[in-house]
């Protein structure tokens, strides 16, 4: 063991870990201890990146005595009973005051129970979400460490170093308390669903509305990415669209099965939703979209079921030209999103109050502007609305985004009913402008499931023309009473 301290070390050497410890070991005032489990991992990163000056460790013990006190470390290891085994043994060597960082992507209410357990033994633990894949994990991910404020004390100016920089801030806030940081990084990753999901339904009505190729709507992606639509997600859409499959010369996305995997994040935004009473439709759909691509014997067997009889294009002839169609899907996708954002927000809102944690939605945005998936020029419309009014009941009355809606309206109605008429799927189009229309609905049919409630369950139903709580005598004269 060399005999120097480290301010900081790495728990699980895989891909993220080890991008992560190169990124902490590149910064300015960073010494980085580094241990894996198997310790030929930890012997390869050391010999492969000389210039990092790794402390490497081959136990607990010396991991723990290779650090400075507050002795801090992230683990990188697979969510679930593996973080459990490498928390277990850091408390072990650890002392009061020290720090655990779970930096992998834990369920919010896991970490929850952990710092819980480990705050007994006076040892900090944060969860903390990091975004940005491989990459952001070398050159600088959004990271959102939940926690206690003394652990934030310590921990904030590491990850500050490392962090990706959005207009000269650091990609980096204290989200709150316990499984704070968690709870924030698995409504990222369901809204990064939902834009996935609606930036591939807008390419799916391009091709078959036009019949451009691949390489032609790459183009088209390129020149939306220079205006409001500005993302990263965007950005590397054009980009699989244009790459050309070596074997058999054709585009590679005609080439990738379409059966889309998931990791489980967006499931838990959208189980956490319903625990929450909070409507996450866009999401949810994108979620169900991923589910039923993966089932092919199922589509198989439905495969002629009945549809459309003739294949839809862009039809000139009608007044309708291309690029008007192509206008009309980019300001649906546009619209689509701000509902997949507001949806999310909504959640965050909701989970703070639950839970009791103090989140700033502005500084959300904010740490969002780099380094993650879903980094994106429409995030600062975002912060601006919160620091305006940072008790907005919905994104979508702020001034911005009602203009924004306004003006993308009438298109996002065209592109839904569009999709219906030609049979093609687009059910977070759908379910987006579904979701709008019954926020800003005078009545909803609610009114009618309250009565059948009350019918069959005696659950009671309020009036709107006198306060109280009331139930109708269905089973004998139909009189109305009191409850």
């Amino acid at each position: 063991m060399v005999d120097r301290k480290a301010n900081i070390g790495v728990v699980g050497l895989a891909v993220m870990g080890s991008n992560l410890a190169r990124n902490l070991a590149s910064r300015e005032g960073n010494t980085v201890a580094v241990f894996n489990r198997s310790p030929g991992r930890t012997d390869e990163l050391v010999e492969e990146h000389p210039e990092a000056e790794f402390v490497a460790a081959t136990t607990y013990e010396e991991f723990a005595a290779s650090l400075s006190t507050p002795r801090t470390a992230i683990i990188m290891v697979q969510a679930g009973k593996g973080t459990d085994a490498v928390i277990d043994e850091l408390v072990k060597v650890f002392e009061p005051g020290d720090i655990i960082v779970d930096g992998g992507n834990a369920f919010f209410k896991d970490t929850i129970r952990r710092e819980k357990a480990v705050r007994e033994t006076g040892i900090n633990f944060v969860g903390a979400g990091i975004s940005g894949g491989e990459e952001g994990a070398l050159k600088g991910p959004s990271i959102m460490p939940g926690g206690s404020a003394e652990a934030y004390e310590t921990l904030g100016p590491i990850l500050a170093s490392i962090a990706a920089i959005a207009e000269g801030e650091p990609c980096v806030t204290h989200v709150g308390t316990d499984g704070a940081g968690h709870f924030v990084k698995m409504i990222h990753n369901g809204i990064e669903y939902a834009d996935m999901q609606l930036i591939a339904e807008a390419y799916d009505l391009i091709r078959r509305g036009t019949g451009k190729s691949p390489a032609e709507i790459a183009d088209i992606f390129a020149e939306w990415n220079k205006g409001e639509l500005e993302s990263y997600l965007i950005e590397i859409t054009a980009e699989v669209l244009r790459q050309v499959d070596a074997e058999t010369g054709t585009p590679l996305v005609d080439v990738i099965l379409d059966q889309a995997g998931a990791k489980g994040t967006g499931a838990w935004t959208v189980q956490t939703a319903l625990d929450l009473g909070i409507p996450v439709s866009g999401i949810a759909e994108a979620v169900f979209a991923r589910s039923l691509s993966s089932k092919p014997a199922q589509r198989a067997a439905a495969s002629d079921l009945p549809g459309p009889t003739e294949a839809w294009t862009v039809d000139d002839s009608d007044g309708t030209s291309t690029d008007t169609f192509i206008e009309d899907v980019r300001l649906a996708l546009y619209a689509s999103k701000m509902i997949a954002y507001a949806q999310g927000f909504d959640e965050i809102v909701a989970g703070a109050e639950e839970y009791g944690w103090d989140i700033h939605k502005g500084d959300i945005a904010k740490i969002w502007r780099g380094g993650c998936i879903i980094r994106a020029q429409f995030l600062n419309r975002i912060t601006e609305a919160y620091a305006e009014n940072s008790d907005l009941p919905t994104l979508l009355v702020a001034p911005y985004f009602r203009d924004a809606i306004t003006g993308a309206e009438p298109s996002w109605r065209r592109v839904v009913s569009t999709a219906a008429t030609a049979g093609i799927p687009s059910p977070a189009f759908s379910s987006s402008l579904s979701y709008y229309d019954g926020l800003r609905a005078d009545r909803l049919p609610a009114s009618l499931i309250q009565g059948q409630r009350d019918f069959f369950g005696a659950h009671t139903y309020k009036r709107i023309d006198k306060e109280g709580t009331f139930h109708t005598l269905w089973s004998g004269d139909r009189t109305e009473i009191s409850s």
